[in-house]
């Protein structure tokens, strides 16, 4: 297999090394051209920091109720403690208690499944994995609807009593991945295959508790929920993936020259003294936290993690070192936006968000299948 120059310096760090203690007559040329691409790749991430900033201010203004950005001045000032005239409550808890909160959320959960996606693609070597692929989404919406509907839930059933049962359900789903996979390991063609099984018998698992113990206005609203919502987003909610979405980041961002080689395939990254099993089981964990606190509060949304990388490795190229800190701003723009067309397509309907990105993500799924020859 075949590979950039650039790639293979990066994968390969004491050949740079060598190269650099020997230059060639075009190695300041190329020392200039690596320090330009640099200054280009940070530009471009400050962009999107001020790209997200912008689109979170302006997300919050829109809805069926208008805000406008001397309201939102107002009340980020009043919050600040600065000397404001403060808003109406009824306006103030619109924007503070409901607006900002779930446009918040969107941008971690966007971030988040955008690195599942990027760090999936690269373990399994599928163009095609998003978080979605082990079917940790299942168990996390079957965790989370059980602590919601049963009756052993009680006063526990808030965010994170609900977090914590997708998690529970996150992990069990990824156990009985690896329990399945455990003679064959993580092979790319496997892992596809019995991700989808697991995925079906958790999604079944959620049909029968849903069945089972929820009364139809219960059913209804979590089904529609578990369609991807940040209409339930509040702050607590907001807070613990605040929490965790940056950890996932600095975990995966950690591991990027694992990723690397685990991009070129195990036998690869072995030999580039990677512990390839160790690593993988790492970045999967990683992937099944991040998805099920995401699912435990927005419910499922689907091809983020699919869409977003391969947008983004188009733009600053397959290095993960660069692309994961990308993606994950990339992906927090793109579902701010998703959500804001969600509210306002059909004002004062809502629909579920992840409706928007299946129809986004549909088409440029087959476009990936057509292009792998496989459709």
């Amino acid at each position: 297999m075949s590979a950039d120059p650039g790639t293979v310096d990066l994968l390969l760090p004491a050949a740079r090394e060598h190269r650099v203690s020997m230059p060639s007559p075009g190695s300041g040329q190329s020392e200039r051209s690596r320090r330009s691409g640099g200054a280009a790749r940070a530009g471009l991430f400050l962009a999107g920091v001020l790209v997200l900033v912008a689109s979170v201010a302006a997300g919050t203004r829109i809805g069926s109720a208008e805000v406008g950005w001397s309201d939102l001045g107002r009340v980020l000032g009043a919050r600040l403690g600065l000397a404001v005239e403060p808003l109406p409550p009824l306006l103030d808890s619109l924007v503070w208690d409901l607006r900002l909160p779930r446009v918040l959320m969107a941008a971690l959960v966007g971030a988040s499944l955008a690195v599942c996606g990027t760090v999936l693609q690269a373990v399994t070597r599928n163009a095609l994995a998003d978080p979605y692929l082990l079917g940790v989404s299942s168990g996390a919406s079957t965790g989370a609807v059980t602590v919601a509907v049963l009756p052993l839930s009680g006063p526990a059933a808030g965010a994170l009593g609900i977090t914590g049962g997708a998690l529970v359900g996150a992990l069990l789903s990824f156990g009985l991945l690896v329990a399945l996979l455990h003679r064959t390991g993580l092979d790319s063609g496997r892992i596809v295959l019995t991700g989808v099984v697991v995925g079906q018998l958790f999604t079944a698992l959620t049909s029968l508790v849903l069945m089972a113990s929820a009364d139809a206005d219960t059913t209804r609203a979590l089904t529609h929920w578990l369609l991807g919502s940040m209409a339930p987003a509040r702050w607590d909610a907001v807070m613990v993936c605040a929490i965790v979405t940056p950890l996932g980041l600095v975990a995966a961002r950690l591991c990027a020259n694992s990723l690397d080689g685990l991009a070129f395939g195990a036998d690869t990254a072995a030999s580039l003294g990677i512990g390839v099993r160790r690593t993988r089981m790492l970045l999967l964990v990683v992937t099944a936290v991040l998805t099920s606190v995401a699912v435990a509060t927005v419910g499922a949304i689907g091809f983020v993690g699919l869409i977003v990388p391969h947008g983004v490795r188009l733009l600053v190229g397959p290095l993960h070192r660069v692309l994961l800190p990308h993606a994950a701003l990339a992906g927090a723009v793109f579902l701010v936006w998703t959500d804001a067309l969600a509210r306002a397509a059909f004002a004062p309907r809502e629909i579920p968000v992840g409706v928007i990105t299946a129809l986004l993500g549909v088409p440029l799924f087959l476009l990936v299948l057509r292009r792998r020859g496989e459709l």
